[in-house]
Formats: C-alpha cells, sequence, structure tokens
C-alpha cells in the first residue's frame, strides 16, 4: 500500500467508494459506541456541576464550589467535561466521513490524534477523580447536598474506563494501519511489460533482409564463368 492515496482498506476502514452515509452501519462500529457513552458521561458530569457543584456564601455573595479547598477541584472538573464533551462531538464527525477518506496520511493522522486524546484524557479524568475526591472527603456534608457533586464525581471515575477503551481501539487501530502499509497489495493489477524484439532492427521499421547467396551457388559460378574471357594467342 501506498502512503499516499491508496485503493485499499486502512486503519481499520475499507476502501474509500464513495458511498452514501449509512447510520445502521456508523452506530454500530465499537469506537462510535464507546465515543458517545463518553459523550454521555461528559454531558451528565457538567449538568451535575453546573446544577448542584457551587452554592453563594452568604457573607461574601460570591458563588463558590461546593467541595474544599476552594474552586480549583471543580474548576478542574468542568475543564475536562467540558473539552472531553467537544472532543467526542469532533471524532464522531470525523468518524463518519473516515470510510470516505482515500489518503491514507490523513487516516493516520486522525488514528493518532484520536489516540493521543484518548490517551491524555483517560490520565486528565484519573487525576480529575483523585482530586475531587480528596477535596469531598474534607467536605461539610451537612452544609451542602452531596448527591450531584457525587454524582459528578462518579462518571468522572466511569470515564476512566470508557477513554481508556477509546484509547485502547485508537491503538489497535493505528497498529492494524502500519501492519497494512507494509503489507503486499493484490488490489492493483500487475502491470504489462512488452515483449522484447528478439531480432532487433536497427536500420529501420522495415524487416531486414540479411540472406547472402552463398559463394559456390549455381548462379554464382555461371555469372563468373560468363565474365571470363580466355586469353588469345
Amino acid at each position: 500500500m501506498q502512503s499516499g492515496t491508496g485503493s485499499g482498506g486502512a486503519y481499520g476502514a475499507g476502501k474509500a467508494s464513495g458511498k452514501r452515509f449509512d447510520p445502521i452501519e456508523f452506530v454500530k462500529k465499537p469506537q462510535v459506541i464507546l465515543r458517545s457513552v463518553c459523550w454521555l458521561f461528559a454531558l451528565i458530569q457538567f449538568i451535575c456541576l453546573a446544577a448542584g457543584g457551587h452554592f453563594v456564601d452568604p457573607d461574601t455573595g460570591e458563588r463558590k464550589c461546593v467541595l474544599k479547598n476552594g474552586s480549583g477541584p471543580c474548576g478542574f472538573l468542568i475543564f475536562v467535561g467540558v473539552l472531553a464533551f467537544l472532543d467526542c462531538m469532533v471524532f464522531l464527525a470525523i468518524d463518519a466521513v473516515f470510510d470516505n477518506w482515500s489518503n491514507v496520511k490523513h487516516r493516520k493522522y486522525a488514528v493518532l490524534a484520536d489516540l493521543g486524546f484518548s490517551a491524555g484524557w483517560t490520565f486528565f479524568w484519573f487525576l480529575a477523580f483523585c482530586i475531587n475526591t480528596a477535596a469531598w472527603r474534607k467536605t461539610d456534608r451537612q452544609l451542602h447536598s452531596g448527591g450531584k457533586i457525587g454524582t459528578a464525581i462518579a462518571f468522572s471515575f466511569f470515564s476512566i474506563f470508557t477513554w481508556g477503551g477509546l484509547a485502547v481501539l485508537a491503538y489497535l487501530r493505528f497498529r492494524q494501519g502500519s501492519e497494512t502499509a507494509f503489507a503486499p497489495s493484490f488490489d492493483s493489477p500487475t502491470p504489462q511489460i512488452p515483449p522484447a524484439n528478439p531480432y532487433p532492427n536497427d536500420m529501420g521499421s522495415g524487416p531486414v533482409d540479411n540472406y547472402q547467396q552463398p559463394p559456390f551457388s549455381e548462379g554464382g559460378i555461371a555469372e563468373k564463368t560468363a565474365q571470363y574471357q580466355p586469353p588469345t594467342y
């Protein structure tokens, strides 16, 4: 398979046939199913934080995070959740058009971006879960209702595994594409080599008559006899 535009399948997708988008086949893809779950988890986590992650301080009138240690834990969790939500939407759109990409380099870059972002966000979700869990243990739960913030922390824990699954799927697709790149391609026909001329013609396009009359043929002897004149005495 060539590194540029190729006709064969690569990186977890078949040939670029230009066929119409099939929503049934699209939703059956493992990365689409798992990415949709990640999108849903990020949405739930954001809604819980927006609805019950902050309170108004009666002394200052400021809106503060429910968790202990200031607004840092809530802010970090919102940051991770919002970017995860947007990333899922972008890569779902890429998954929808991925099969119609004939350029293998574009497929490779998309899979590498998916792998890098999924692996990075797996770590960020783990970090957000640890930070918010530690802050939640120090929070006075009698003053603040912990239902919604606890749900947000729980879904941040679930997101560690869903995003880790996305990273594994992206790695498998990248590995498949790398192996396909070094495999022989049987899709392209073997070029036909014109047969070589066993008798090259250096004098022109017409046939060359290289036949020479034998020196002792009858015609040659008669011609020489007719030219010979015996001497007169």
